[in-house]
């Protein structure tokens, strides 16, 4: 006697399922920032702003902690800060270091 087993319908390929192709799982700064505007109604920026004054006049471990994440986003732009000489501040700079050299050194030119 042969048993007849149904089938459970677990498991296997199925047409459509799984994640499209292309897609992501990561969650944007854009996005995040673009949910919690939308959420709050005024820009995320005048949140942490108005957190950070709360803090300032409450919590004086939160304010610091507040400094860091403000001054580690500065730093961090200001790292990616690019200058632009014209050649004539490039030469008078350059002109300037070895008169300095030359000084330290007593070396005439």
């Amino acid at each position: 006697m042969e048993k007849k087993t149904k089938p459970s319908g677990h498991g296997g390929a199925r047409p459509g399922a799984g994640r499209p192709k292309g897609s992501t799982n990561a969650v944007t700064v854009q996005g995040l920032l673009g949910a919690i505007d939308t959420a709050a109604g005024r820009p995320y920026i005048e949140l942490l702003a108005e957190d950070f004054t709360h803090a300032r006049q409450n919590d004086r471990q939160l304010a610091q902690k507040y400094h860091h994440l403000i001054m580690s986003k500065v730093a961090a732009t200001l790292a990616a800060v690019e200058v632009n000489e014209a050649e004539d501040a490039v030469e008078a700079k350059r002109q300037a270091f070895a008169d300095a050299l030359a000084a330290l050194t007593k070396v005439q030119q």
